[in-house]
């Protein structure tokens, strides 16, 4: 097992590439040639109507937990289809081990759908700290990648925020209502107000490169799966962005977050989107 994080840091400059072919074979064995071409029996529900499930999202992460796995021996996997299952292995996130965090289609109601916003989401975590990520949209073809303390990256690309353009409405996508508590809405309700143009959000990951991008000012997030938001948070922040929970600490991948949450372009924009989120409404 890895033992000290200059190991893994050794491990990213000589492996980067092939974490990347492996995110780029998974997606084109089992996620792409299910695309818009989905079986009845290949959909099933998890806690309801918005919450699927695909075979492309099982047998993506069962082909990442096993070629990853091999690229670092020792390092363990929490991948969200296999936390459905065994709610246990999310506490690896927790322990002394390296840990992949996988959602093998982030945005599995649009690729249900036919519509391309979806992704592959990978990041590489060493005792609660995100050290690399990769952000893959099949369909469009574009490959995020941020690794701490080297910058986030588009296809080979600088990726730098910037803050928003001053006199414009922030633009922040939102959690969908039914996946909040009655607390979080009124939290979330405090965003209606003049200034900010609120949106429902779709991919999480794909939020995370829009803000990275600078083509979206923030987003507004009411749950703390680690699979959702430890590669888009890695990337926000290597592109200069910030990201603060209610309790006004960054949001921390092991959990116990004070929620809601905001990731934004950068600092003043996260405490601002935060201070509203505090607003009684």
């Amino acid at each position: 097992m890895i033992e000290a994080i200059e190991t893994i840091d050794e491990f990213l400059a000589r492996s980067s590439a092939d974490v990347e072919e492996a995110v780029r074979k998974a997606a084109a064995a089992e996620i792409l040639p299910r695309f818009r071409r989905l079986a009845e029996h290949e959909v099933d529900q998890k806690s309801g109507p918005h919450d699927l499930v695909t075979d492309a999202d099982r047998l993506a992460e069962r082909r990442l937990t096993e070629a990853l796995g091999a690229l670092l021996p020792g390092s363990v996997v929490v991948g969200e289809e296999a936390v459905h299952a065994n709610p246990a292995t999310y506490e690896a996130i927790q322990g002394d081990a390296p840990v992949w965090i996988i959602d093998p289609v982030d945005g599995t109601r649009q690729f249900v759908h036919g519509d391309d916003g979806f992704c592959t989401l990978v990041a590489l975590a060493h005792h609660g700290t995100v050290l690399a990520s990769w952000t893959y949209a099949p369909v469009r073809d574009q490959l995020a990648t941020a690794v701490r303390g080297q910058g986030a990256f588009l296809d080979g690309e600088r990726l730098i925020a910037g803050p928003p353009a001053p006199g414009r409405d922030l633009e922040i996508a939102t959690s969908h209502p039914d996946f909040t508590t009655e607390e979080q809405k009124r939290s979330l309700r405090a965003l209606w107000t003049d200034g900010v143009a609120p949106r429902p959000c779709g991919s999480a990951g794909l939020e995370y490169l829009a803000i990275a991008r600078g083509e979206l000012d923030a987003v507004a997030f009411s749950w703390e799966a680690a699979w959702d938001h430890a590669a888009g948070l890695l990337l926000v922040e290597e592109a200069g962005g910030a990201h603060l929970t209610l309790a006004g600490e960054p949001f921390r991948v092991t959990g116990a977050n004070v929620l809601p949450f905001t990731a934004a372009r950068d600092a003043a924009t996260a405490r601002r989107v935060a201070e509203l989120l505090h607003t009684p409404s």
